[in-house]
């Protein structure tokens, strides 16, 4: 009787729904049984009877449920050995390679495997054959009587390792414990699990296994963990991975979901203010649905509040005349919740997003700029799951396409980390951060949003290959709605508030002082705002100094305030480059000599004072043979 097998019959007994119950009829594909426990009769579904039964006899064997694991584990060498194995066998019991004489090959029955003759014979005939033992044979044809075909696999064919399973856990535990530090090599991390298996059990009492097996073991241990190779940041990211299954934003139609973040570009420009050379960093804002990019904007250095605002802003108002600067995409309209994250905050980084905001834990995203303008713009704010990397996947695909697409190919290409920088990167040919945010408009335009996404499906047709621009068609033939801004003003509301004073003079804004008739009326009183200390609100533009803007509380309208020195300029006049023209001007002022000469005013022949001694050169502060030098100290400036 197979062992594996279960009789149901009138009277049999079983195991089911946690009480013995005997089956009285079996009628088509019903049952009847009765709880021999409470004595109640009921109608059980065949099926459901043959699913959840279980014998009360002798239990089938503990390897029942592994057969199916088991045989599937096996390679094709193994396979093909078990089937001859298995073929002996059945010619000792039934004399035919098959086990039946239906299928018989044309030499069989062999005369010494003859049914007729005794087992004993044919076993030891078999024995002979194949040069084992008679009580190989033996344990063969038992297992096979007992399991059938997977009775026959060898024992070593599922053994997963043959390392004392008490090294192997003192393996996990060293790599557990190196997360945070260095990373070590294979032989000190080895050294380390063996000094804690003699610490804890004794030295000699567990066995270590040989060099190479164990640097084999390590290696599957370490699989994916970036233990003894790879990023040691990276080995820290995997090690917080939230454990279980990973969620995901699903966005149903454009404007649903847009995702902001900020990253580091692996290329330096050169500022057109201060001619440096500065690391750049791009922000941008994703539509979740289509994968298109909305806004975006590259700052030096570090992103500021107001920058991420501004992208925010090129996302809700494209420019009126595309002329100016061309959309990166068809408009989506407002979002109803916003994904912001960074990995590590930026000083003074902040965000402006519509509706809902999902951020960070971080301080810098929890800026009072970014709070008053949800305020205003009656939007939500949501801190996001702390490590949780699956809640912006797509712009981080994006960067990763940037870089390798497009900022790879780029001058003054300076690599992904320090290992990969060439040598010299700053000499080479290179942008200014206009430029930059120029050529990377151009790519996503004419590209990116091109391109086949992997990423874009459509559920009813999962193997049509889309773009951004052809899954935003489709979003919108979908939900057929897009939210609009309400108030023209919303420019506005995305400039940085900074509370002051009104004088009789106007406003005094970082140092530069502002005037204008809209303040008529309310010059020296005080503000009826009190969470600002009965201070004005005045909303700044980093990147143009020559206005700010204030709001008249009597009808809400927005005035612009001149600088008192905004005349003078013809164009826009950043923040920046105030501060540093102050710093110039402050350094010119410390000094009784001038940094720099011209010929115009220091002729040749010219005899002047030096600060380092009659007979030193001009200090100048600049480079010797610098090509646009116009001192004469520098030796291709001097007069002959």
């Amino acid at each position: 009787m197979n062992a594996y097998a279960m009789t149901l019959f009138p009277g049999a007994r079983v195991f089911f729904g946690g009480d013995v119950v005997e089956v009285v009829d079996v009628e088509g594909l019903r049952t009847t049984v009765r709880n021999e426990r409470t004595g109640e009769y009921s109608s059980v579904p065949l099926g459901r009877l043959a699913a959840g039964a279980r014998s009360i006899g002798e239990a089938a064997p503990a390897s029942a449920e592994g057969v199916g694991m088991l045989l599937a584990s096996l390679s094709a060498n193994q396979r093909q050995r078990l089937e001859e194995r298995a073929g002996h066998v059945r010619e000792v019991l039934s004399g035919y390679r098959s086990g039946h004489p239906g299928s018989a090959l044309p030499t069989e029955p062999r005369p010494t495997y003859d049914p007729g003759l005794p087992l004993q014979d044919r076993t030891a005939a078999k024995a002979a054959e194949l040069g084992n033992s008679t009580r190989t044979l033996q344990r063969w044809l038992t297992a096979y009587r007992e399991s059938g075909e997977a009775g026959l696999v060898d024992a070593r064919a599922g053994r997963v390792s043959s390392v004392d399973p008490r090294w192997e856990e003192a393996v996990r535990r060293v790599m557990a414990e190196s997360v945070a530090g260095s990373t070590p090599t294979r032989s000190a991390l080895l050294l380390q699990a063996e000094e804690r298996l003699n610490g804890e059990y004794g030295k000699g009492t567990v066995r270590v296994p040989s060099r190479s097996t164990a640097y084999a073991r390590l290696a599957w241990l370490a699989k994916g963990t970036n233990a003894v190779s790879g990023s040691a940041k990276a080995r820290r990211s995997i090690a917080e991975r939230p454990q279980g299954t990973y969620g995901r934003l699903r966005a149903t139609r454009p404007g649903e979901y847009v995702v902001l973040d900020t990253q580091d570009l692996d290329i330096y420009a050169m500022e057109p203010v201060t001619c440096r050379w500065v690391p750049l960093q791009l922000t941008v804002a994703q539509d979740l649905f289509s994968r298109c990019i909305v806004g975006l904007r590259v700052t030096a250095c570090s992103t500021k509040a107001v920058d991420v605002a501004g992208v925010l802003f090129e996302a809700v108002c494209p420019p009126l005349d595309d002329t100016i600067q061309p959309a990166l995409s068809p408009y989506h309209g407002l979002w109803d919740e916003v994904v912001f994250t960074e990995d590590g905050p930026a000083p003074g980084g902040g965000l402006c997003p519509p509706e809902t905001l999902v951020i960070d834990h971080g301080r810098a995203f929890m800026s009072a700029h970014v709070i008053g303008v949800c305020t205003r713009l009656g939007m939500s704010i949501q801190p996001a799951q702390p490590k949780k990397p699956t809640d912006k996947p797509t712009v981080e695909r994006f960067f990763r396409t940037l870089r390798e697409g497009l900022i790879q190919h780029l001058p003054a290409y300076k690599g992904p980390d320090v290992h990969s920088r060439g040598q010299a990167v700053e000499d080479a040919a290179f942008f200014f951060i206009h430029e930059v945010e120029e050529v990377i408009r151009e790519w996503i335009t004419e590209v990116y949003h091109r391109r086949e996404h992997d990423g874009l499906v459509i559920p009813q047709w999962p193997r049509l290959s889309l773009s951004p621009l052809e899954m935003l068609r489709i979003g919108l033939a979908r939900a057929g709605r897009l939210r609009m801004p309400a108030s023209p003003d919303l420019a506005f509301q995305f400039l940085a508030v900074k509370p002051r004073t009104i004088q009789h003079y106007g406003v005094e804004v970082d140092g530069l002082r502002y005037n204008g008739p809209s303040l008529d009326g309310y010059r020296n009183a005080p503000s009826p705002y009190t969470g600002l200390g009965r201070q004005w609100p005045i909303h700044v533009n980093p990147d143009d100094v020559r206005f700010v803007y204030f709001q008249d509380p009597a009808d809400d309208s927005w005035h612009p305030l001149h600088w008192e020195h905004a005349p003078a300029l013809k164009m826009a006049f950043s923040g920046e480059a105030a501060a540093y023209a102050r710093r110039l001007a402050a350094r010119e002022a410390g000094t009784s000599t001038p940094r720099r000469r011209s010929r115009i005013f220091w002729p040749a022949g010219t005899r002047a004072w030096s600060p380092t001694g009659a007979n030193a050169a001009w200090r100048c502060g600049c480079r010797q043979n610098a090509a646009l030098c116009l001192c004469r100290c520098c030796p291709s400036r001097r007069a002959p």
